[in-house]
């Protein structure tokens, strides 16, 4: 039957992609996410057949046994992997599609200001890391990283790596065929940024400390051409550097 087939392939996708998996028995007695998917399809079925009360009751037994909270109208694509899962929660109109990885914390939930179409569709292959919240009706596209603690609001092309508050996309059309579950090396935009102002805030010091030392005459004349030619210098470069940076954020839009 393909019920069974498909809670096969699920039990060998968790074996496959948690190192920390011995076998498929371990995975269908002691994983909950497994049996979050598990108990999904019924109440999904019954969903779709006119029977929302029973599919309800059988997702929120699901969520007082599990930690996961899979609305019965949301649909759930092929070999997905819920990891360790409490605190997951999918809403009813979001669309998950297959090879998904979701980790613990994960939200794909609305905002309250639309209706009709309320959560987001997760393209193949998605990797959502832990507390992220993708929030809205749009699409996250194929092979797409969010990374852990992010909040998405707006659509995420395929090949993608967001990270950040409010999402922000730091790697565009990656590469690699294979699933990447590395965690650790993801950039972050605010480091970088923060990095910016304090070379920014050093150059400023430069500058200030040079124009005490002329103000209090411990400069020549000549020295002071240099350093009025120094200190211009560095302004045109800093310019440069910013038209080059607002030129490259304008090819990323």
């Amino acid at each position: 039957m393909a019920f069974f087939r498909e809670v096969g392939e699920d039990i060998r996708n968790m074996v496959d992609k948690d190192p920390a998996a011995r076998n498929g028995l371990e995975v269908l007695i002691c994983y909950p996410g497994i049996w979050a998917l598990i108990w999904h399809r019924p109440a999904h079925w019954l969903y779709k057949h006119h029977c929302p009360f029973l599919a309800r009751v059988i997702s929120q037994l699901t969520r007082f046994f599990t930690g996961i909270e899979i609305h019965p109208g949301a649909k759930i694509g092929r070999r997905c992997f819920i990891d360790h899962g409490m605190a997951v929660i999918i809403g009813e109109t979001a669309e998950v599609g297959d090879d998904v990885t979701i980790y613990q914390g994960v939200t794909l939930g609305g905002t309250g200001k639309d209706t009709g179409k309320r959560h987001p569709t997760i393209g193949n292959r998605v990797v959502v890391s832990s507390g992220a919240k993708v929030l809205g009706p749009f699409k996250v596209g194929d092979d797409v990283k969010i990374g852990a603690g992010s909040v998405v609001l707006k659509e995420v092309p395929p090949n993608c790596t967001v990270v950040g508050i409010p999402g922000t996309i730091v790697k565009r059309n990656g590469m690699s065929t294979t699933q990447d579950l590395n965690q650790v090396d993801l950039p972050d935009p605010i480091a970088v940024e923060i990095e910016c102002l304090r070379k920014r805030v050093m150059e400023l010091e430069k500058i200030l400390q040079t124009e005490h030392k002329i103000e209090a005459g411990c400069i020549d004349c000549a020295g002071s051409l240099n350093l009025e030619e120094t200190l211009m210098n560095v302004i045109r470069e800093k310019n440069e550097k910013n038209q080059e940076k607002e030129g490259s954020e304008d090819e990323n839009l």
